[in-house]
């Protein structure tokens, strides 16, 4: 198993240096199943097209519409207008099945995301791809 760290805290990284990263950190294994989660899913496809693997695998999954920016993905949602009294509390919201101790230890691993991302003007995208790729065989 390969979870590398994304340059989510770097302001010049967009989503091509974030595939880039995972393509660095898959080095020469092969048989992938490339798992995303939430926001992830927005770099997986990106690796999937570049690399080939077994399959692609999406938790919670934040589904960006072909060619569409990580800062426009609140917008197009409409996640501004969702009520959120609910979502106030990160632990209950995210980790309101998960045991006390490793609730503490994920919120230890926690990183600071660059806030160039979460400005309108956001658009470092890599050129589009197909509607989510289908996993590529491994080369003969």
């Amino acid at each position: 198993m390969v979870a590398p760290d994304l340059p989510c805290d770097d302001d010049s990284a967009g989503l091509s240096e974030y595939a880039d990263t995972v393509i660095e950190a898959i080095g020469e294994r092969t048989d992938l199943v490339v798992v995303a989660q939430s926001l992830g899913c927005f770099t997986a496809p990106l690796v999937c097209e570049r690399v080939p693997v077994k399959l692609l695998v999406l938790v919670a999954p934040m589904i960006p519409v072909p060619g569409e920016a990580p800062a426009d993905y609140w917008t197009d949602t409409r996640y501004d207008e969702e009520v959120r009294e609910h979502y106030d509390d990160e632990v209950a919201l995210f980790y309101h099945d998960v045991a006390p101790e490793l609730v503490s230890e994920a919120l230890k691993r926690g990183r600071t995301l660059s806030g160039v991302k979460r400005l309108p003007g956001y658009r470092r995208l890599p050129p589009p791809i197909s509607p989510f790729p289908r996993p590529s065989p491994r080369a003969p």
